[in-house]
């Protein structure tokens, strides 16, 4: 298990608890508003330079009382060897566990839902399906594992969200209804307003009034029991 970085403290990303959040590297995508692109790169996968583990895990233990809950993000959290194990010591320090995932690795997602080392999963939906793949940044991508992954988030006997970066570049409210279709009947689908960290892997890429997002949510209530604007 490789940990490139971590937030020692976060209000923001297991909802309604304080948590440390811990970054792995490597993604299967490219998304062009990706705001983790030194994780993503090829260059940043290497097993020799991450954080220690037995550090994290004796920082996460001395941090017992103070934070709830720690979040596993990235990157994609799912191609790392090893997350199985990693977690159930985390889990031993009676932390509460989140998930963050694009969705492309439905079998380990699978595994880690029975295995009950997760409390929380988010999942990115990147788009419709007709404007999937150029979201993601890729030529050509098979929709089919995101699919069973949203299948098993809807069955699952844990709390679970859908999450959506909405770009002007990227998005429109036709393939944001697309990609409600995906998801609907869903519990939880979060529309988040795209910033530009400086860090990203696209260029040109622009961002919806608090209003026009507003608007969004508004047309697609009828795919989840519950649509909101989060990051404004």
């Amino acid at each position: 298990m490789i940990i490139k970085g971590i937030q020692k403290t976060s209000m923001v990303d297991y909802p309604g608890l304080l948590c440390a959040t811990l970054f792995t590297p490597g993604c299967n995508l490219r998304c062009p508003f990706c705001h983790n692109a030194s994780l993503v790169l090829p260059d940043n996968t290497g097993e020799n330079t991450g954080i220690d583990e037995d550090e994290l895990l004796y920082f996460l233990q001395q941090r017992r009382g103070k934070l709830d809950a720690v979040c596993i993000s990235g990157g994609e959290p799912l191609l790392q060897s090893g997350i199985l194990p990693f977690l159930q010591k985390i889990k031993t320090l009676g932390y509460k566990i989140k998930l963050d995932t694009n969705g492309f690795f439905p079998l380990p997602l699978s595994f880690l839902l029975a295995s009950g080392a997760l409390d929380y999963v988010a999942m990115d939906i990147k788009n419709g399906p007709s404007d999937y793949a150029r979201t993601a940044g890729l030529q050509t991508l098979d929709l089919a594992p995101v699919r069973a992954s949203i299948e098993l988030l809807k069955n699952a006997d844990i709390p679970y969200e859908f999450r959506t970066t909405v770009s002007k570049t990227f998005h429109t409210e036709k393939s944001l209804k697309e990609a409600g279709e995906m998801i609907k009947g869903a519990k939880r689908w979060y529309l988040q307003a795209f910033k530009d960290s400086g860090h990203l892997l696209g260029k040109g890429i622009t961002a919806y009034t608090k209003q026009e997002l507003e608007n969004f949510c508004s047309a697609l209530g009828e795919y989840a029991e519950t649509v909101e604007l989060r990051g404004v």
